[in-house]
């Protein structure tokens, strides 16, 4: 397992990290009542895809305080410890922004001290490594109901807070340039994130808005949903398409649906026979597409890790096969580029 720095922190974290998403099992949102979690998780399955991960060399799991509304923390936490891992030999990130609690909004300075205490008392550690604004909508209601901008507030209190040792970097997640540009500037992150896959690709893009950014601010770029939830393992039939359970987020993605699987199956169909894995069972097609959804995304610029998500040993041993094949070319960068061309999806995960 390669590692990457972290800006210039001198964090370095896996290629291969493990998004902690799943862990949290069901939630609903408190705003609205749409799902906003995954479904019901079989802890002894995360504890052995945790182990999975470590053997094959992971130091990096990306979590949030809104996973599980803190029991993903908790459980990656408690996991570690079933295995005998000190937290601190791990690189651990975790999130603020989208739950509020009985605050006004979520980026309240008051509020951004609170969830970091309870997330360091969930991993029961004494420091974040990565601590992320979990979105880069920084207006929102202050307590006599008129709106602020928080801005500058949640920047201070970030800064604050890693000078007092209570996180080592400071990330931004956010869903659009504008607020990425307007974010960075004030908060100086160190990381940021968002989506990036094969299917979704404005944030890596060579030339793009947030590439100069990074290149500017000398941050870099933490990529989830690298398999976009699994559609990039052709393990969904166009035929007979999936169904979630109550309080899954996937209940809401237009993307399971059967015209769409079945275009998607087509340009994987020539993936698999540009790299001669169509003769292979359907066990090692899952993995080695994996691996070539993983390494696309890792041949690209600031790109430091790629975080799929897991629920099990199964999925995190296919997750971490990117890291025993060699880096793509840049022909096939260039190929798998232009054979997904069209296919964005909304900024949204």
């Amino acid at each position: 397992m390669k590692m990457r720095a972290i800006g210039t922190t001198g964090i370095k974290v896996s290629e291969i990290g493990f998004g902690c998403w799943t862990m949290g099992g069901p939630n609903f949102s408190p705003a609205n009542g749409m799902p906003i979690g995954w479904g019901e998780i079989n802890e002894e399955d995360v504890l052995q895809g945790i182990k999975a991960g470590l053997d094959a060399g992971v130091n990096h799991w990306d979590n949030a305080d809104i996973y599980g509304n803190g029991r993903a923390e908790r459980l990656l936490s408690q996991c570690f410890r079933k295995l005998g891992v000190n937290i601190k030999s791990q690189v651990v990130a975790t999130k603020v922004g989208h739950f509020k609690g009985t605050a006004p909004y979520a980026l309240e300075a008051f509020h951004i001290r609170h969830q970091c205490e309870q997330s360091l008392r969930n991993l029961r550690t004494d420091a974040i490594d990565i601590y992320y604004i979990h979105h880069g909508t920084y207006t929102g209601p202050d307590y006599d109901g008129t709106t602020k901008d928080y801005l500058n507030e949640a920047a201070e209190t970030m800064h604050a807070l890693k000078k007092e040792g209570k996180i080592r970097s400071i990330g931004q997640s956010a869903y659009t340039d504008e607020d990425f540009a307007r974010a960075i500037p004030v908060l100086k992150p160190d990381v940021l994130q968002n989506k990036a896959n094969l299917r979704y690709d404005p944030f890596i893009r060579p030339g793009c808005v947030l590439q100069k950014l990074m290149d500017q601010y000398k941050c870099t770029f933490v990529a989830f949903g690298p398999l976009d939830q699994g559609i990039l393992l052709d393990k969904f039939d166009p035929n007979n398409p999936p169904k979630f359970s109550e309080g899954d987020y996937r209940n809401n993605r237009k993307d399971f649906a059967p015209a769409t699987l079945t275009g998607i199956r087509g340009k994987l169909a020539k993936v698999k026979q540009r790299f001669g894995i169509d003769k292979l069972s359907p066990a090692e097609q899952t993995a080695a597409l994996s691996s070539i959804a993983s390494r696309w995304v890792l041949a690209h610029s600031n790109v430091c890790s790629a975080i799929p998500g897991f629920r099990n040993a199964a999925q995190a041993m296919c997750n971490v096969q990117a890291a025993k094949d060699q880096p793509l070319s840049e022909a096939d960068v260039v190929w798998l580029r232009e054979l997904f061309a069209g296919e964005e999806q909304p900024k949204w995960v």
